[in-house]
């Protein structure tokens, strides 16, 4: 069983429970659920703003403990408040650390927040608009097509909008009409090696009509730089900041650095 079947497994022995705890007539009672949400995708082409979709994340299967002493308030605010065009924030306990609680702690921002998640369930994507995400990703690798297209349906019906997932071509026909934006992922999610050729390889087969978005492996301004000119529109970008001692410095002199590279091309 690869990492990938380890966390599907665990996510439906997670969902068992959380649905009888919290059924979802309740999560409709939630303040976030019938507030009106940002757009991620709008965000991405504000030419003011980065491009950059900084993540909250405290560990990984691959990597293990990557940072256990930020919170959530300071990190994302520090990423807002420089110029970040979405905030993602794992909410995966088993295997990444985190939790709803660091989701709703994230809408203290004025800026589109993604629940990244491995989601499989309907229930999942209530329980995201009831806790404050206002896009949710669904993973090609974990869903079929049929399930991408129902459940991004539902996502666009409650006012969330899509990211979709995909890492390989065979995945591109996942790609759905009520899918806002295309992440290639450069980290295979069944043996976890990294390689930004994969969204260099599949970048021209994704419609124009779907922003972008180049997804790990992103550790430096000249890759943002080699994906930009490629066609990519965001980045998503996690663990390079979140191992580092302070991610809001880190964040930071990223962005400065990014700034400087664009004006000297």
């Amino acid at each position: 069983m690869n990492i990938l079947d380890q966390i599907i497994a665990q996510k439906k022995i997670e969902l068992a429970s959380r649905k009888i705890a919290m059924p979802i007539a309740t999560l409709e009672k939630e303040f976030f659920f019938n507030k009106d949400t940002l757009s991620l995708k709008s965000f991405i082409s504000d030419p003011m703003r980065t491009g950059i979709i900084a993540e909250f994340k405290r560990k990984s299967p691959s990597k293990g403990i990557i940072n256990n002493h930020s919170t959530v308030e300071e990190v994302t605010m520090a990423y807002s408040g420089n110029g970040a065009s979405g905030l993602s924030v794992l909410t995966d306990e088993h295997f990444f650390g985190g939790s709803i609680s660091d989701l709703i702690k994230a809408t203290v921002n004025e800026v589109p927040i993604l629940r990244k998640d491995f989601m499989i369930d309907e229930y999942q994507l209530i329980e995201a608009k009831a806790f404050g995400a206002e896009v949710v990703l669904l993973i090609a690798a974990c869903l079929s097509v049929r399930e991408v297209k129902n459940m991004a349906r539902l996502a666009k019906s409650i006012g969330l909008e899509v990211l979709l997932e995909i890492h390989c071509k065979e995945e591109l026909a996942h790609i759905c009409d009520d899918v806002d934006l295309v992440g290639v992922n450069n980290r295979n999610l069944k043996s976890f090696e990294v390689s930004i050729a994969n969204s260099l390889y599949l970048i021209d087969q994704i419609p124009a009509t779907k922003p972008a978005i180049a997804e790990s492996g992103i550790n430096n301004v000249d890759t943002i730089v080699t994906l930009k000119k490629a066609g990519f529109k965001g980045f998503l970008i996690g663990e390079h900041f979140m191992k580092e001692a302070s991610p809001s410095i880190a964040f930071a002199d990223f962005v400065q650095q990014l700034k400087e590279k664009q004006h000297a091309v």
